[in-house]
């Protein structure tokens, strides 16, 4: 095999080596666990050696894994994270402690298992789930948060057996591979739900109550829903959000500065923060005034982008991952609520995306600049506009979301608002 030198020629055999998702679509989804299972043990089955906490759902798994980290990294505990996709450098995936995967030890997991990487033939999502497994085990971390990629019981991280399990929500994403119903959807992503596992359900939607009650059943795995038990109500928003949280039903603990932003996030934190309350009554040693004064440097400690990002004020810019009907349909009923002269909306799609029930959402008074985002999944912006047309969206289309967002920011004025958004790979072009 030949030696991949640098950090280049490492991302650029996985890039263009492997299957990829992000690159492909569905048929890059291995439908078993095959390969992670071959993977793992190929490497010493790392995944054995840690105490994770293994998070699913359609939208806020990502927030909800940083929230988590930031409270048991504000105990002093050495904390992994795994996530996907990333937005500018592939090694935002793995983190511990907020400091990304070394460089000279992917360059040396890559090398050391190249052949045995081409006998197996892994997508880029197993070999990188593995590498993830392999780097905390490595380091020795005392928590690993364990953020699935689509899914739940096919899903490439369920290979672990964790501590805690958590499916913060299910909404329509993904329909091809996971269902067309909200509880062929959910049946997938209960899939997590292991043995006597406790498992966390984030909100209560009564339509796939009954799923996630029966597989939990099944399992004998002990099953609390959140909001049941943690409310959140956002006592200031000017700028990033404070909470007073309600644990059942009585004020827990003084105001929560948060470095959270969007009113979105109350789903999350309650989520999250009950999580950590579980672990607590689980005897992790876990001091909550530590937590609430960490989460007001979340961001920047635990390395968290791109949701409800400001990027500018004059005219005040935001971009946000949100990219499904779930997610989409909050986003939006926030943006609607901030004061503006006009709105600038820069959108574009992957082209699996159904978007009939995703541009109801969107305001018909904005001004759009319609992009194709920078992987070949993207949506042409010339069919990306036509379909808007139809629903009484209208604007430019533009080859780039470079291109659309310098022709927003050169229409829009200090009172206007901009919003950049549509696609993970939309915002990773603008952050």
């Amino acid at each position: 095999m030949p030696i991949l030198n640098s950090y280049q020629d490492v991302l650029d055999y996985m890039f263009q080596k492997l299957p990829m998702y992000q690159r492909e679509g569905a048929s890059a989804y291995k439908k078993d666990l095959t390969n992670t299972l071959a993977l793992c043990k190929m490497v010493g089955n790392p995944q054995e050696k840690l105490k994770c906490i293994h998070i699913a759902g359609t939208n806020g798994k990502g927030t909800t894994s940083h929230i988590i980290a930031a409270g048991l990294q504000a105990q002093g505990y050495k904390t992994g994270v795994y996530t996907s996709p990333h937005y500018k450098d592939f090694r935002e995936r793995i983190k511990i402690n907020g400091v990304y995967i070394d460089v000279k030890y992917l360059k040396w997991f890559i090398n050391t298992y190249q052949a045995q990487i081409e006998t197996i033939q892994p997508s880029f999502f197993e070999i990188t789930v593995v590498l993830a497994f392999s780097w905390f085990a490595e380091q020795q971390v005392d928590y690993a948060i364990i953020e699935t990629g689509l899914g739940g019981r096919l899903d490439s991280t369920n290979v672990i057996t964790p501590l805690l399990s958590i499916i913060t929500n299910i909404s329509f994403d993904h329909q091809s591979m996971l269902g067309n119903t909200l509880q062929e959807i959910a049946a997938e992503k209960a899939g997590i739900i292991k043995h006597k596992v406790p498992i966390i359900i984030g909100e209560t939607q009564e339509e796939v109550v009954p799923i996630f009650k029966a597989k939990s059943e099944l399992m004998e795995a002990p099953i609390y829903f959140a909001d049941q038990v943690l409310s959140a109500t956002i006592v200031d928003d000017k700028s990033n959000l404070t909470f007073q949280m309600f644990l059942h039903g009585q004020p827990w603990n003084g105001h929560l500065k948060t470095s959270l932003a969007g009113t979105f996030q109350s789903k999350n934190i309650v989520t999250a923060l009950f999580a950590l309350q579980l672990l607590v009554e689980s005897a992790v040693p876990i001091d909550m005034a530590k937590v609430w004064a960490f989460l007001s440097e979340m961001s920047a400690k635990t390395k968290y982008l791109g949701r409800w990002q400001t990027l500018n004020t004059k005219p005040l810019t935001i971009t946000d991952s949100a990219h499904n009907e779930g997610g989409l349909r909050l986003v939006m009923e926030q943006l609607q609520k901030i004061p503006c002269k006009h709105k600038h909306i820069v959108l574009g799609f992957v082209n699996d995306k159904t978007l009939d029930d995703i541009l109801t959402f969107f305001p018909k008074d904005g001004i759009y600049y319609w992009a194709k985002a920078n992987v070949p999944r993207g949506l042409d912006a010339a069919i990306l506009a036509s379909k808007g047309k139809s629903f009484g969206l209208y604007g430019n289309s533009y080859t780039s979301v470079r291109k659309a967002y310098a022709a927003a920011r050169k229409k829009a004025n200090t009172e206007d608002l901009i919003y950049i958004g549509g696609s993970i790979f939309v915002v990773a072009e603008v952050i």
